[in-house]
């Protein structure tokens, strides 16, 4: 008898996955306070927030850059990162 082929992982469909419905209401009831204080915010303030979250986002960045590479030294992981965000603005580019 013919052993049957292992299923490809990769190909089978999978149910994305659906919080509890009271986490879901909490989900949505968060997300609607965040627009809500956006929308009120003066357009200067909107500016800096856009600044901390770049920064923020490349601090986390850096951060695993140096878990990557632990034998990097501080400016090497500065110079990878500045390599990841001419990619990041090439693709944009593109």
């Amino acid at each position: 008898m013919p052993d049957k082929p292992a299923p490809d992982l990769l190909k089978e469909e999978k149910t994305p996955y659906a919080p509890p419905l009271e986490t879901q209401r909490l989900i949505d009831e968060l997300y609607r306070e965040e627009l809500s204080e956006a929308r009120a915010m003066p357009p200067a303030e909107k500016f800096l927030a856009g600044q901390r979250l770049f920064e923020a986002a490349c601090r986390i960045t850096l951060a695993g850059i140096r878990h990557q590479h632990p034998d990097y030294s501080e400016s090497r992981c500065q110079e990878v990162l500045l390599e990841r965000l001419e990619l990041q603005k090439k693709l944009e580019d593109e």
